[in-house]
């Protein structure tokens, strides 16, 4: 089967599995018992949590036209302290319940979870100049407002999320340590037609976001927005970028995994100097789209508890691990993932 007809025809399911609960670990030196927070933080999707009361709704003034909304949170102490960057998903907003802010509350790290122009309906989201303006005014935020660690700032996100945090990785004028995204969108044309296969909303938000009408794609308008087409970034060369998919993604989820695996070959073969070694080859990838499988199944790499099934790396600069679920963000202790440690 032609590879290209191959990878269009993958199940997209609008429900997003996603975080859940997690497991915290803890750092004695800073950090004080877990019950510094209120109530136990909420399933992502649990429409009827709430955010703890430390974490601030805020109003950010920036180079955008009005100012951006966000929750913020600011450690009570006064040592410099890592900040966590989390991106909402394609159909939410800053609002949006973020299991990470209890995670970094617990860890007494700085967090800030951005609008950047909400959901991706509309031609001001989804990869347009305003939304990283946004995301790099947020940080800009972070800073001026607390005891930030400058040499250590991470961006989060999930689905478009991860969208969004590819999209930083490439555009963000700050220097980042590290960027971590699940099931993530880079390539907003595949997706278009992965997505109008099923029949999905994505099509016809994509549309809208590209052209203003919702049965038109803007392929230009398209390529603008998707970190796959962007010129690989030069000041990324003390980032880490770790990218993180679900083998059944694409067949009960939204998000084909080869969004995920023709990415990060993109970054890798800008490194090949470094990493001659690390592309993923096409055979691979097909092997991985027909079996949801590859090799033994004695892995003994996991990631949160779940089986990896196969990843690829170069050197400490860029990571892909494809692990045994669908389109998620795993339970368990993500921040834990970035080795940030328990100083600054």
């Amino acid at each position: 089967m032609n590879s290209l007809l191959f990878l269009k025809c993958f199940g997209l399911h609008p429900y997003y599995n996603l975080w859940g609960t997690a497991s915290l670990l803890f750092c004695t030196v800073f950090l004080g018992p877990y019950s510094n927070a209120q109530d136990p933080p909420p399933k992502w999707d649990d429409p009827f949590s709430h955010w703890p009361e430390e974490v601030k709704e805020i109003s950010i003034p920036g180079s955008g036209e009005a100012p951006q909304k966000a929750m913020f949170y600011s450690p009570p102490i006064k040592e410099v302290r890592p900040l966590i960057v989390s991106l909402h998903t394609w159909s939410g907003d800053y609002r949006q319940k973020d299991t990470l802010s209890w995670m970094a509350m617990a860890r007494k790290y700085y967090y800030i979870h951005p609008d950047f122009q909400g959901p991706n309906t509309h031609s001001e989201a989804c990869g347009s100049a305003l939304v990283i303006n946004d995301i790099d005014d947020a940080i800009a935020y972070a800073i001026d407002h607390g005891n930030v660690d400058t040499d250590n700032i991470h961006v989060i996100g999930t689905s478009g999320g991860g969208h969004a945090t590819l999209l930083t990785y490439m555009r963000s004028k700050h220097a980042i340590k590290s960027f971590t995204a699940f099931v993530p969108i880079s390539n907003l044309v595949d997706w278009y037609y992965e997505s109008l296969g099923r029949s999905t909303k994505y099509a016809k938000n994509i549309a809208m976001v590209t052209s203003g009408r919702p049965d038109s794609l803007n392929t230009v308008e398209a390529k603008k927005r998707s970190p796959f087409f962007m010129e690989i970034p030069k000041n990324r060369e003390q980032s880490r970028l770790s990218i993180f998919c679900g083998i059944h993604d694409g067949y009960t989820g939204s998000v084909p995994i080869t969004q995920s695996l023709h990415f990060y070959n993109k970054i890798v073969r800008a490194l090949d100097s470094q990493c001659p070694d690390s592309i993923i080859e096409q055979d691979d990838i097909e092997t991985l789209l027909r079996q949801r499988n590859f090799g033994p199944k004695d892995s003994k790499e996991t990631l949160m508890e779940r089986r990896v099934i196969y990843s690829r790396s170069c050197g400490d600069k860029v990571k892909v691990a494809v692990f045994e679920g669908g389109h998620e963000m795993p339970k368990g202790d993500v921040l834990g993932l970035l080795n940030i440690g328990c100083g600054p």
